[in-house]
Formats: C-alpha cells, structure tokens, sequence
C-alpha cells in the first residue's frame, strides 16, 4: 500500500479539533470521509498535531495509506473537491516511504500565536485573532518569553487532562513581535503539552498588561503548579503553522 503524506490548510473554527470524535465534526474526519469517497479505502489518517477545536493549520501534516498508486497533484485536486465546502485545503500531496510517520517522524512543530491589539471589533480577523483591547507592551512579553526556553518541567503550562506521560520538553523558539496592531508570537519545540502554547501566550498577555511581572512568570514555570497558570488564550488565534523532519522520507 503506497503512502502519502499530505500538507493541509484549515480554520478550525467550524471543528471540533483535529482529532475524530464522537461529539461533532473533526478535521481527521473530514479528510478520511473524502479519500472513501475518492478512493474507497476506510483507512485512517495519523496528523502531526492534534490541534484543539477553534485552532487553526497553515502546514498540517498527515500521512495516509492507499490501495492504489496516485499521481500526487492528481491525488491533492481530488481530495480538494470532495472537501468542499469544508474549509480544509489540501496544499500538496507527496509519495513517500513506509518509515515515514506524520506524528513520530517529526523533529520539530511550529506554532504562530496572533493578538489583535486594538479597542475596536475585530471583522475580516474575527475567530482568526485574540482581540486584546488594552494596551500590551510586547517589549516585555519578549523578555519574559525568553525566560521559558529551553528544557524545563512545564506542569504550569499543561492543560489538566493532558495525556503526555512526561511535563518535561524543551521549548526552542518563543519570540513576540509587534507590527502595528498585530502581535505575532512564535514557539518551536519537538513537541508540545496540551494547550501548552496557549497557556503560555495567556500568561504573557498578563506580562504584556502589567498584571505580572517576568519575576511572576518565572515563579509561576518553577512552581510546577497548573493553578499558577494566568488564563489560557482562546484557540482563534493560534495557527500550526509547520512540522519538520528529519530528511524528505522519499518513496521507496
């Protein structure tokens, strides 16, 4: 059976997460319900991520299993119009290698965190952006951002009923940036707690607000302590934006 590897683009608005689930409609789903229809293979799909409902992908991977050989751009058109009007693209679609796994093969996940800064409304950015109406210095939001890197036990920072048989991850990248209105926060690690980066991101919006301190962040990632946790930031503005691996996995 050949295996495909897919790049897929979503708003999770509409979902009730990646994963499938007896409670509503999962990207998973849509994406299997799609190649039966295309394919008539009932096979699963395994994601890169399981991103949460409301949260959304620019570069999800997963990788699928087929009866039959597909030219690629073949594959991602059709894919394509059986998706519709679900708002999940597929961007590419590539033949690789049997060892190739979409979540265990990955080395790294890159995840994009957006706060509109502004006391109007949001409108064309409305469940695509956390609107944060008082004013947040991002200076210090990246100061203390830094102060999270690297590898520590981020018990804070993991949502309660997290799965992860470990707290402990190295966390690589965390930088913000401001551009006018808009604060983009970018986090880079191997892997992620559940709701690990939004917790982070609600506990910089306290820095961000004057509410804390970057002394307070500190405390509350050495307390080890999901009550120390400020809030956890809605999931409209965050976006898995890429996964890395290791080498191309080419098709045997």
């Amino acid at each position: 059976m050949p295996r495909y590897k897919l790049i897929i683009e979503y708003d999770g608005g509409p979902f009730v997460g990646w994963q499938r689930q007896a409670n509503g409609l999962a990207v998973q789903e849509a994406i299997e319900t799609a190649l039966h229809a295309l394919t008539g293979d009932r096979g699963a799909i395994r994601g890169a991520g399981r991103t949460d409902a409301g949260v959304h992908a620019r570069g999800q991977v997963a990788h699928a299993d087929l009866t039959k050989d597909w030219r690629p751009d073949v594959l991602r058109d059709a894919l394509n119009a059986y998706l519709r009007p679900c708002p999940v693209a597929i961007l590419a679609a590539e033949r690789v290698a049997h060892s190739f796994d979409a979540r265990f093969s990955a080395v790294r996940r890159h995840y994009l965190y957006k706060i509109t800064n502004r006391r109007a409304p949001l409108t064309l950015e409305a469940g695509q952006s956390w609107l944060v109406k008082r004013r947040l210095d991002a200076g210090a939001m990246h100061e203390a951002a830094q102060m999270l890197l690297g590898y520590h036990d981020f018990t804070t920072f993991r949502d309660s009923e997290c799965q992860a048989q470990s707290p402990l991850r190295t966390l690589e990248r965390f930088d913000v940036m401001r551009t006018h209105e808009e604060i983009h926060i970018f986090a880079a690690a191997r892997s992620f707690l559940h709701s690990q980066v939004r917790s982070m991101v609600g506990s910089l919006e306290h820095v961000g607000s004057g509410k804390w301190s970057i002394h307070d962040l500190v405390a509350a990632l050495e307390a080890r302590d999901r009550r120390r946790c400020g809030m956890v930031a809605p999931p409209d503005g965050l976006y898995l934006m890429q996964v890395d691996y290791a080498d191309e996995n080419p098709a045997d």
